[in-house]
């Protein structure tokens, strides 16, 4: 009868620490599930995090940039647009018509009563923006009325443009003929710009000057002028 409560005792003993112990693996293996389970949570919120994050500076920088580019452009909206090159077309083309009261004349009076007289006239860009002039100047000597016309030696350039940037520098000559004793004589003349259509605008009125500056008059019986240039007409 002992030996078999010793041995019910020990039985119950064994029972319980056996149950102790699987009562600690179910524990363990709850905890590491519980934990896992933890991470596998705070991974997702992670990667949502990532993806907003992703989202965010990806769709800032695209719109940031696309902002950018229609403000720098002054265009359009559309990046694709916006840096299509037309902006620079516009520029160009933006580049106003020379009016006259921008531009700053002198007139030199080349050879006097000699072959080749004429009148050199230097036409520069007063102004702080750039400007252009087309064809030749609109020209009437003197006290008469005629305007000048082009000279024949010269090819018509009415639909060429000569941008001038600021200080920028044209060229044109007005040639003097005398083939009479009925002659014409005066120290100024009236001049006027051009469009590409011909018209003219307000005129100004220039005095002739030799080499040295002093005022200088000239004869003619019959003139003509030639196209604005870039260049000096008869630079000898």
């Amino acid at each position: 009868m002992r030996t078999s409560r010793i041995s019910t005792t020990v039985l119950a003993a064994t029972a319980a620490a056996l149950a102790l112990t699987l009562t600690a693996c179910g524990g363990s293996d709850s905890a590491a599930g519980a934990k896992a389970g933890t991470s596998r949570s705070g991974s997702t919120a992670d990667d949502s995090k990532a993806s907003d994050k992703t989202s965010e500076t990806g769709g800032g920088k695209g719109t940031g940039a696309q902002a950018i580019t229609a403000t720098g452009h002054g265009a359009s909206a559309s990046g694709s647009q916006a840096g299509s090159g037309k902006v620079i077309t516009v520029g160009s083309t933006d580049t106003r018509q020379c009016h006259g009261d921008e531009i700053s004349y002198s007139v030199l009076h080349r050879f006097p009563k000699q072959q080749g007289e004429h009148l050199l006239i230097t036409a520069r860009n007063a102004d702080s923006k750039p400007c252009w002039v087309t064809s030749y100047p609109s020209v009437i000597l003197g006290d008469t009325s005629n305007v000048l016309r082009l000279s024949p030696k010269d090819a018509p350039g009415g639909n060429t443009r000569i941008t001038l940037k600021p200080g920028g520098k044209v060229y044109s000559a007005v040639n003097l003929f005398t083939d009479s004793a009925a002659t014409h004589a005066s120290g100024t003349f009236s001049l006027a710009l051009r469009d590409q259509t011909g018209d003219t605008g307000p005129a100004t009125e220039q005095d002739t000057f030799d080499g040295k500056g002093v005022p200088s008059k000239f004869s003619w019986t019959s003139a003509d002028v030639t196209n604005w240039n870039t260049t000096k007409p008869y630079d000898f």
